[in-house]
């Protein structure tokens, strides 16, 4: 049986392998996300035999998207609320994988009833993106059993293939936006440059702003002394509102006030109690929220450029950023309207971007990237350095690319702690630009370290990929008056074409993780399939893992009863095979065994014991271990460890894990055959006693009798011949001798196979064994013929376990059931006894074998003052 299981387990690997490389061979050739959505919901679907799957994407406003579904989970393109007790809300609140294996409570796998779909069991994973929770996928069965334990491990597969594909498709959708907002730069970049009208450049801005972003009006406004703004351009809804040349007097609550009162920019999510002559006609239009950005030109606020939308959700937070590309467009035509050089200026920055958007736009490294970024802000910026530094998980930074008086002292690679007041630390502290304007009181090593280069002020703009801080970008002067005011936004047009380069490059190296992690686990899958020795699995493991995590140490431990662990096998050799340490204090075995779950040691100065010693000795300062699960229970567990001073990657234990499975695979494949073999061997010895037990009975027995009644025959037949009187009383014996060697035949006929189930089948046979037995016995054998090993097979397990039943259980009453399923024969035995009956009794071992024999399964339930039960299921032929 366990043979059997161990090739089912197999099949169902290579179901899902199959799988994944068939959505990954999606993803690789750039399939829209709807047919990798779909694509993936229907493999999970078939794979793991469910009647439903969904995914769906979490949106502001609470609410889960269904974006594909697959059975009866109802259309894509559906929303519903995510609260109470769904799925969806327990994956949102975790941001871990869940299940619910009974909806009879009122729980609900997404939206809809359990009752509706008659969903018995669900599970749920999270689909992370770029480290922020992007929505969740979920799957819902019917039947009985639940879903199985590992259905989140194998879902968690198909994520990492909608992960790729999300962080894909935003990274296209990145460039797409960046081309068309440089479009809709360029159009007005070529107005200044004509030397057009600013009436004509307002017009048009606010045309290519409406155009551009998902708002339903933009207007532009120039603030008067006396506390009143003029509109100089309208788009949209308001356009009738405030025509051109419109005069309204600041005041209330209203994007257009804020940004006048504070000189930056503002948003108000919701114009529900909007006010003030300029909120109150703009609420009237139906719009709920806004956002201004300041016009300021030569240092002095001269205008408010607001936009904004009708719809319920907040507008996007990137809209005051991309706003702000025009505004740096309008305050040039503005400022330098007569002024050629102005223009030159505005002409020298949309080249450089578009230089730097083609270096992205063809996928060059990040570090030419890079380079190439500094470069060009360094020649178009009056600033004297201009370098770029990445934010590391243990708080240092590395500068990835440097140009100018800094670019000896901050080379490329180079890592730094940002203590004391500097850019870097600015930066991380608000996630928002920040600026230096004197370096005299400059402290800690990187400011010192800048404050040598004759720097006297800088300005540094954060680098936001996929919604987390990745790195900051920071320019800086010698010159005594600080930098200009507007420095910090023309950074920020190269930091978004900075993200985008850093989340493309994030998204290749992701496909290409992925694609090597397939090919090691079909490596190993291949072992297994091929039924090679544990040990060759063992070291393959560790050797993948080894290679594939780039971890100095790789290993492969079993746990041993004595409460020791043994390392079955070492990548590179770092640990001896075969050799056993005791389980003590803190360490990561010990963990893993203590929970049954994955754990890590990010710091392995705090772990005890001399098995941690000896991982220090080898320079490990962190590791992970996931657990091997074997038919059940914990077998033992697969660790690595790294040498670096970070901790290693917050993924590695899911990474892991798709490894231990393939291992619990061998082992159990291993152990199955070890038992068939044993089982096998079982059967032959039994047979082989039998066979010798009926020799001698027959030896011993009737073909004693039968010498004897010949014997005595023939001296019956010499005294008939001589006429001798004692004739009849020799036939006489003659005949008892004969009457016995049949009796005892009749016997032994029994004890081989009885006659009543030779004839009358298994309920004659049946009831034949429970009048002989002492306590009252039900039956309940609703079964006709069966073929004869069943029959037989079946007659055994009764008849073992009503003898158990007189001699052991001191019972008040039995019970025997036998009945056909989905072409399966069950046959059970229950009785009201002490229970407490050994399964590695002779009897029921030689029973289990028989069953085995069959294909079939024995299960033995035995509580103490339980009652016993005894029952075999054995598929009958088709």
């Amino acid at each position: 049986m366990r043979a059997r299981l161990g090739g089912e387990d197999l099949s169902a690997l290579a179901a899902e392998q199959a799988a994944l490389r068939r959505l990954a061979a999606l993803v690789a050739r750039g399939a829209a996300p709807e047919e990798v959505f779909a694509a993936v919901v229907e493999e999970v679907g078939r794979l793991l035999s469910v009647e439903y799957v969904q995914m769906g994407r979490y949106e502001p406003d609470d609410t889960l998207a269904v974006i594909a579904s697959w059975g009866n989970a109802g259309p894509a393109a559906s929303r519903t609320t995510v609260g109470g007790k769904r799925l969806a809300a327990i994956v949102l609140e975790t941001g871990r994988s869940a299940r619910i294996d009974s909806h009879a409570d009122g729980s609900e796998p997404i939206g809809v009833a359990a009752g509706e779909t008659g969903v018995r069991s669900a599970v749920g994973t999270p689909i992370t993106v770029e480290g922020r929770l992007w929505g969740a996928m979920i799957a819902g069965s019917r039947g009985e059993p639940t879903l199985p334990a590992d259905a989140e491990a194998r879902l968690a597969s198909f994520t990492e293939l909608l992960v790729a594909t999300i962080a894909n498709a935003e990274s296209r959708a990145g460039v797409t936006r960046l081309a068309a907002d440089q479009a809709a730069l360029r159009r007005v970049a070529t107005l200044v440059a004509r030397g057009v009208p600013p009436e004509d450049v307002f017009a048009a801005v606010v045309q290519e702003v409406g155009r551009l972003l998902p708002v339903d009006f933009a207007d532009l406004g120039r603030c008067e002394p006396d506390g009143t703004i003029t509109f100089v351009a309208a788009w949209g809804k308001t356009d009738a509102v405030f025509p051109v040349g419109s005069r309204l007097r600041l005041g209330g609550k209203n994007a257009t006030t804020l940004v006048a009162e504070t000189g930056i920019a503002a948003r108000i999510e919701s114009y529900a109690d909007a006010s003030g002559p300029i909120g109150t006609p703009t609420r009237e239009t139906g719009v709920r929220s806004a956002v201004g950005t300041p016009i300021t030109v030569e240092g002095h606020l001269w205008g408010v450029m607001a936009a904004g939308w009708s719809l319920e959700e907040p507008m996007p937070s990137d809209t005051e950023p991309r706003m702000a590309q025009f505004t740096d467009l309008l305050e040039t035509a503005i400022a330098n309207a007569e002024s050629r050089a102005g223009l030159a200026r505005l002409a020298e920055v949309q080249t450089a971007l578009r230089r730097v958007a083609t270096l992205v736009a063809r996928g060059v490294p990040p570090e030419e990237v890079f380079a190439a970024v500094v470069e060009e802000v360094g020649q178009l910026l009056p600033v004297d350095f201009a370098d770029m530094s990445r934010f590391e998980p243990d708080g240092a930074v590395t500068f990835v690319a440097a140009w100018g008086t800094t670019a000896a002292v901050f080379p490329a690679g180079s890592r730094w702690i940002p203590e004391g007041k500097n850019l870097c630390s600015l930066v991380a502290e608000t996630g928002r630009p920040a600026r230096i304007e004197s370096y005299a009181d400059a402290s800690g090593p990187i400011d010192i370290a800048v404050r040598g280069t004759g720097v006297r002020s800088a300005v540094g703009t954060p680098i936001v990929v996929e919604g987390r801080l990745w790195g900051v970008m920071a320019a800086g002067s010698r010159r005594e008056e600080p930098m200009p005011s507007g420095t910090e936004t023309r950074l920020t047009q190269f930091t978004e074409l900075l993200a985008t380069a850093v989340a493309n490059a994030e998204s290749r190296a992701g496909l290409a993780r992925l694609a090597e992690e397939q090919a090691a686990l079909r490596r190993v899958a291949t072992l297994v399939a091929r039924g090679t020795r544990p040990e060759e699995v063992f070291a393959s493991v560790a050797n993948e893992v080894g290679r594939l995590l780039s971890v100095d140490v790789a290993n492969v431990c079993r746990y041993e009863s004595d409460g020791t662990v043994t390392f079955v096998a070492s990548a590179g050799g770092r640990f001896p095979v075969s050799r056993r340490w005791p389980l003590e204090e803190t360490n990561l075995a010990t963990r893993v065994l203590e929970t049954g779950r994955p754990a890590r040691l990010d710091n392995y100065a705090d772990a005890g014991g001399q098995l941690a010693e000896d991982i220090r000795e080898i320079g490990v300062r962190s590791a992970v271990g996931t657990p091997i699960v074997v038919e059940g229970r914990l077998w033992g567990l697969m660790a690595a460890g790294s040498s670096q001073e970070r901790p290693l990657p917050p993924d590695t234990e899911t990474r892991l894990a798709s490894f231990t499975e393939l291992v619990a695979t061998a082992i159990a494949n291993t152990e199955a055959r070890t038992e068939v073999a044993a089982s096998r061997a079982r059967l032959v010895a039994a047979t082989e006693d039998e066979r010798r037990r009926v020799v001698r009975d027959l030896h011993d027995g009737a073909q004693q009798r039968l010498v004897h009644t010949i014997v005595t025959l023939k001296l019956a037949h010499q005294a008939l011949e001589q006429d001798q009187e004692g004739a009849p009383a020799l036939v006489h014996e003659a005949l008892e001798h004969a009457e016995g060697a049949n009796l005892e035949l009749r016997e032994l006929a029994h004890g081989i196979l009885p006659t009543v189930l030779t004839r009358g089948g298994l309920r004659a046979a049946v009831e034949a064994l429970a009048s002989r037995t002492p306590v009252p016995v039900e039956i309940d054998v609703s079964v006709g013929r069966l073929p004869t090993a069943v029959e037989a097979t079946a007659y055994f397990v009764v008849a073992e376990a009503l003898t158990n039943v007189a001699k052991h259980a001191r019972a008040g009453r039995a019970e025997v059931m036998a009945r056909i399923e989905d072409r399966t024969f069950t046959v059970q035995v229950r009785d009201d006894g002490i229970g407490g009956a050994r399964p590695d009794g002779s009897g029921l071992v030689g029973l289990r074998d028989r069953v085995a024999a069959l294909d079939g399964g024995l299960r033995i339930e035995s509580p103490a003052d339980g009652g016993t039960l005894v029952a075999a299921a054995i598929p009958l032929p088709g």
